[in-house]
């Protein structure tokens, strides 16, 4: 591996809600919403990342914050090169020439459709070569699990746009299911509830916080309360109303269900030595939706698993994506790698 290329590859998690960049021998460097703002009028970007996300549900006619990408897959092909152009830039400032291999994380259930446009968004964005790795797989590699030893590693990767369930062996996925209910219906969950039994119609943004501080999945010792605002439906309105955290998982039943059936779904069918196996090590919880309050108690619950919440459940799937960058001969096998064809 000649020295010049050290520092210049990279890999990238690209979320529905978050975007993080690892560059090999740096860590992860860059860790932003998946958001950009655009001019309405000439397309140009104006902002992306934390400063798009501030502008959602808040701009005015001539500019557009949109999310590029939509449960866990390119919605908008245009804004996601753009942003992954914006984010490598960031990265690499004074290196423009610097064509980085990269190794960009998908959804275990994508086509190949959708992930031939994750590869030519990355090839447009600049990169020289893109290797492909599974969520589930780098979210394994990324929480520390032994993914190469003949032993069950069961992970369930809950982000923005997806819930992954996989069970690994052998460096391989053995049965995963990829569910599009996520962190993104959670907070969907939220605004349909308050609508229904408040007539309140809340933004995004304010979904999502109410999600973060109120949010549990399985009940709590002490439930706090907090102030909810947005526009009543019957006045038109502003209108502050006082949530309980009993009645935000109440909301978020139905997308719950939906998580733990896929976990159940994929214990399921996984060959009966694995399951033995993931008895003993227990179910490993990464992405956003781990750090919902009683995920893991609910999946115990409701699987008689043990459950154990990664470390950094947020940066699991870009570490191990950063893993598989700097160990690229030795982890060759767990990309998806093709040769780009013209």
């Amino acid at each position: 591996m000649a020295n010049t290329f050290f520092g210049r590859d990279m890999a990238v998690d690209l979320g529905t809600a978050n975007t993080l960049v690892y560059a090999r021998g740096r860590g992860v460097v860059l860790d932003e919403p998946s958001v950009v703002a655009l001019s309405t009028a000439t397309g140009e970007v104006l902002a992306v990342g934390h400063e798009a996300k501030r502008m959602v549900g808040r701009t005015p006619d001539g500019i557009v914050a949109i999310r590029p990408l939509k449960d866990g897959v390119i919605a908008d092909f245009d804004a996601t090169e753009q942003m992954l152009r914006w984010f490598i830039e960031q990265v690499h400032r004074r290196r423009h020439f610097a064509k980085p291999r990269m190794v960009i994380c998908v959804p275990s259930g994508i086509t190949a459709v959708e992930q031939r446009a994750v590869k030519e968004a990355g090839y447009q964005a600049g990169a020289r070569r893109v290797y492909i790795v599974e969520e589930p797989m780098a979210a394994a590699i990324g929480a520390g699990l032994p993914v190469h030893q003949p032993t069950g590693n069961m992970v369930v990767d809950v982000g923005g746009g997806t819930t992954e369930v996989a069970v690994i062996s052998l460096g391989g996925i053995v049965t995963s299911l990829s569910i599009r209910t996520a962190g993104d219906d959670l907070d969907a969950a939220i605004v349909q509830w308050m609508k229904k039994e408040y007539s309140l119609l809340l933004g995004e943004r304010t979904a999502e916080e109410v999600k973060i501080s109120l949010g549990s999945a399985f009940p709590q010792r002490d439930e706090p309360e907090a102030e909810v605002r947005g526009r009543d439906l019957v006045s038109g309105l502003p209108r502050t109303v006082v949530v309980s955290a009993a009645e935000v998982r109440q909301a978020l039943e139905e997308p719950l269900h939906a998580i733990v059936d896929a976990v159940r779904a994929t214990l399921d069918q996984t060959p009966p030595e694995l399951a033995g196996d993931i008895m003993d090590r227990g179910i490993v919880l990464t992405g956003g939706g781990a750090l919902l309050r009683g995920l893991d108690e609910r999946l115990r619950h409701e699987t008689g698993m043990p459950v154990h919440v990664a470390d950094q459940p947020l940066t699991s799937v870009a570490h191990g994506a950063g893993t598989c960058v700097e160990q690229f001969e030795a982890l060759q096998q767990v990309l998806v790698s093709d040769v780009r064809r013209f």
